[in-house]
């Protein structure tokens, strides 16, 4: 599986709308939400119109028009959006559920490859199916909360080159946000990065 740069900012996008909803504000202008995703304008356009089509999101007409989740955050799994974008999670067709393809291997059912790659496929989507918008939402907003970053769709803007900065830690990963180290010691919220 590879996540696409459509795929990403559609995660991103439903996210940022995830985080407005839990913030009390229901709208949010697509330039608003291009712009505080750093994304471009006209291909976020185009995403949030797929979104729309498949019922994740709606729009609202008019001068203070924009878009909003459709859905409760909760009824939306991760694993959704991005087969909805990205299609198969599987990193390769012959070990799709959802998009499978017969392989050039001549002996599919014994191939090794395609019993490793159905793991990684099964692990991938455990991970996306288990967890909904609404749990990336709250995980997010209490994160930010908690290194007091100013909130997006507010007054006040994150340091953007501080973040662009910051290089990734594997602490500071979803996992660990929610308590659940990735090398089997458990730590709470308030002790990552």
């Amino acid at each position: 599986m590879t996540l696409t740069k459509k795929g990403e900012y559609a995660l991103r996008a439903m996210i940022q709308l995830g985080i407005a909803k839990s913030l009390g504000r229901e709208i949010v202008p697509v330039s608003e939400l291009a712009q505080s995703n750093q994304l471009p304008l006209k291909f976020v356009e185009r995403i949030l119109l797929e979104l729309r089509e498949a019922g994740y999101i709606e729009t609202q007409r008019g001068k203070m028009g924009g878009y909003r989740v459709a859905k409760p955050l909760n009824k939306i799994s991760m694993g959704e959006i991005t087969r909805l974008i990205d299609g198969r999670l599987a990193p390769i067709a012959c070990a799709s559920e959802t998009a499978y393809a017969r392989c050039t291997c001549p002996d599919e059912e014994h191939c090794g490859l395609r019993m490793l790659m159905i793991d990684v496929r099964n692990a991938i989507a455990n991970i996306l199916d288990k967890y909904t918008l609404g749990d990336v939402v709250d995980v997010t907003v209490r994160k930010m909360r908690r290194d007091k970053v100013p909130m997006p769709f507010s007054v006040g803007k994150v340091d953007v080159e501080r973040s662009k900065r910051r290089k990734a830690d594997p602490a500071a990963g979803f996992l660990s946000a929610l308590g659940i180290s990735t090398h089997g010691k458990d730590a709470p919220l308030s002790k990552t990065r």
